[in-house]
């Protein structure tokens, strides 16, 4: 019984713990180099993801079953931040004069997403 207990106790806090990864496969566009693409995601960063909770960091495939996408790889603090953040994108990205809405036509101009998945990290 004691162990039931101990690793129901362990098993508990992990959930407030989990990062959430935010997983977006995606390509680039012709006229658009992997320079410009980590430009934009270095400015997103700076200028949007650090106020929201929110950071990103690109992935290139070395070894994978899809060797011409790249991987979006967003990281929250837990999926409530997440999900906060991702209102406010969409609801700020329909404004093409906010920082989200020139983010985001940067982002179109530049790739487009194949893919998307979210995932607890613990």
């Amino acid at each position: 019984m004691k162990r039931i207990i101990a690793i129901a106790l362990l098993a508990l806090p992990m959930g407030a713990f989990a990062d959430h990864l935010d997983v977006i496969n995606f390509k680039l566009k012709e006229g658009c180099d992997f320079a410009k693409f980590l430009q934009i995601a270095g400015d997103f960063n700076t200028q949007w993801g650090a106020s929201h909770g929110y950071h990103a960091e690109v992935a290139v495939p070395l070894q994978s079953n899809d060797l011409e996408s790249m991987r979006w790889l967003g990281r929250s603090k837990d999926a409530a931040t997440f999900g906060k953040a991702w209102d406010t994108w969409r609801t700020e990205a329909a404004n093409p004069n906010s920082v989200a809405g020139k983010l985001s036509a940067r982002f179109e101009a530049c790739s487009i997403n194949t893919e998307r998945r979210g995932f607890d990290v613990y």
